[in-house]
């Protein structure tokens, strides 16, 4: 779809949407709007795309009561908002709306949780994408370093190839907010798997010790939990340059998390786990295995943790018998470990053997 018609799409969700509450007040009905539950317990694995979604349990907002009410007079105010900016070509950011909904009186939101929270569910309600409302993040995409060739339309409507290992300096290329077709087309790729990693620092080290050419892989950091146009740019050039995703990250629970988002799907993203997520992703990050095996120097669980890691028990997206494994194991030891662990065998042992023995592993490397 192109770029023009995914906005005029969006004005008419969004305009179904304030006349149906609308008609509601005209029937003399008390308002509400129905959305999908964004709980644990309400996402189901899709067999067809391999990700997880929100399942068909719903909450309502209804202007019974006051807190309901005035949610609702904020939906029309950020609806009519979002429209003017589709209809004058403009966008804010996240960050942006939040301030301006100060002038929106009695609608004002009291943090910004609260309009993130708002736009996700009218992504949700729509099926439309907060980026078709014109919406964008505070953060930015991730760095790329690899032989990918990428076709990028600028702001000013110019066409730009870039080959993200010999056009770009040590940072890499910086991926946008906006990945789209419009925006982002891949020429060319030479290059057999892409690896995704958490951290700077050992994004950094990949890059210095020439692991793109050694290997011939993309590096992505992730920068983290990745933003949203970062999963988006892996899911797409796994699917149009087909290149097995391998995500490393440290070892602990929230790293964990990270993989599952990336590979499965965020539970407060699930309606656009499809969109976003790479259900193809291998996970070769740190492991309670790796700690054990490789003797890694490590720090102690702490309290969030281990209820992190015992949370995760009960989330589908970690029901594999090598999820049960490896967390069960990383209680039972109580310890964590950084990607920088491995710095103990020398600078080198990441590129030269960890890394090579893993893929090695997965039947990605030869």
């Amino acid at each position: 779809m192109k770029n023009e018609e995914r906005h005029l799409r969006a004005v008419d969700k969004l305009t179904e949407l304030a006349a149906d509450i609308y008609t509601q007040l005209d029937e003399r009905k008390i308002p509400k709007m129905s959305i999908p539950l964004r709980t644990k317990s309400n996402i189901r694995f899709d067999r067809r795309s391999g990700v997880w979604k929100y399942g068909r349990a719903t909450g309502v907002r209804s202007a019974k009561k006051l807190t309901g009410a005035q949610m609702l007079l904020r939906t029309m105010y950020m609806l009519e908002f979002m429209e003017e900016m589709i209809r004058n070509n403009k966008s804010s950011t996240l960050r942006e709306m939040y301030y301006i909904s100060e002038g929106w009186d009695k609608a004002k939101f009291s943090a910004q949780d609260e309009s993130n929270m708002l736009a996700e569910d009218l992504e949700i309600i729509t099926t439309c994408m907060r980026e078709d409302f014109k919406l964008r993040p505070e953060e930015d995409g991730a760095r790329v370093i690899g032989n990918i060739t990428i076709q990028e339309t600028d702001r000013k409507g110019k066409k730009k190839k870039i080959n993200c290992r010999d056009d770009v300096g040590d940072s890499g290329y910086g991926i946008p907010y906006n990945v789209e077709r419009e925006k982002i087309t891949f020429v060319d790729c030479d290059a057999d798997f892409i690896v995704a990693i958490e951290t700077g620092g050992m994004f950094d080290r990949l890059v210095e010790n020439r692991f793109d050419e050694d290997h011939n892989a993309v590096l992505v950091h992730l920068k983290g939990q990745p933003a949203r146009s970062t999963r988006r740019f892996i899911k797409r050039v796994n699917e149009e340059m087909k290149l097995p995703v391998c995500v490393f990250v440290d070892g602990d629970p929230w790293s964990f998390r990270i993989h599952a988002s990336l590979a499965y799907g965020a539970i407060k993203t699930a309606h656009l786990s499809e969109y976003l997520a790479t259900p193809t992703a291998e996970y070769i990050g740190i492991t309670a295995s790796d700690i054990l095996n490789y003797d890694l120097p490590t720090d102690k669980l702490n309290d969030r943790d281990i209820q992190a890691l015992n949370a995760e028990k009960t989330d589908p997206r970690f029901s594999d018998q090598f999820w049960k494994h490896e967390i069960d194991l990383m209680l039972e030891i109580g310890k964590k470990a950084e990607q920088q662990a491995l710095a103990k065998y020398g600078l080198d042992f990441v590129t030269d053997t960890y890394l090579p023995e893993k893929l090695t592993e997965l039947g990605i490397m030869k």
